[in-house]
């Protein structure tokens, strides 16, 4: 990562179905050493629950070492178990509701499974670090999808807590959400696809965002 955090838009990775860790946490490095990587969320994409641990044993550490946050999806007990800076909750206003209550002490609580800009009303009445537009490994289209980008900017506008916008599997696309305002980019098989190399697609990511992402106003 930069030693200096950039003032925009920024990436959240997310890793990818059928990659089992070993392979994985070399892809992660790689990518780690490309550029400036926000957070990384680990859904178990199917995996069992001991598979599941023991993917996020040996991802976690290496976010951590590099100062990313490291986020376990609708588990609280994995996030505890392997010391996760983060928990997403994709499964409601209830679960959300309760790992806040629970956990938000400890660490970052964010939400998903945002289709409306109802839902994302009601997921934020919550207060969640941050509201996710996307869906985990639907990024299978070289442009971001259209209801994610609309939600996001219409997000950015109004709402003060962070979102974060799924992008396509086209880097490109990640202009195209970072110039909705959103704090966070989503991406995944832009970086982990086959035949990509991950260190040049965070290099190249970064390098649109610096290019063209707008500039948050700094607070004094």
């Amino acid at each position: 990562m930069n030693d200096k955090t950039p003032n925009r838009c920024r990436i959240v990775l997310i890793s990818p179905s059928g990659v089992n860790a070993d392979d994985f946490a070399s892809m992660f490095r790689a990518a780690i050493a490309g550029g400036d990587i926000a957070s990384i969320m680990l859904p178990s994409h199917g995996m069992d629950e001991a598979s599941y641990q023991a993917f996020a044993e040996k991802i976690v550490p290496i976010a951590q070492e590099a100062g990313i946050a490291a986020i376990i999806v609708d588990d609280t007990r994995i996030a505890g178990r392997v010391k996760a800076d983060g928990i997403h909750i994709d499964s409601g206003k209830a679960a959300l509701a309760e790992a806040i209550e629970s956990f938000q002490e400890k660490m970052a609580v964010g939400a998903g499974g945002v289709k409306t800009r109802d839902d994302a009303l009601e997921l934020g009445e919550e207060r969640p670090d941050y509201v996710f537009f996307g869906k985990f490994g639907y990024d299978n289209q070289p442009e971001a999808h259209q209801r994610n980008l609309s939600l996001g900017g219409w997000w950015a506008e109004m709402v003060e807590i962070p979102g974060i916008v799924m992008a396509g599997s086209d880097l490109a696309s990640i202009e195209t959400v970072a110039a909705t305002g959103t704090d966070f980019v989503a991406i995944s098989a832009a970086v982990f696809g086959a035949g990509v190399d991950p260190n040049a697609a965070i290099a190249r990511a970064n390098a649109i965002l610096e290019a063209s992402a707008p500039r948050f106003e700094t607070v004094a």
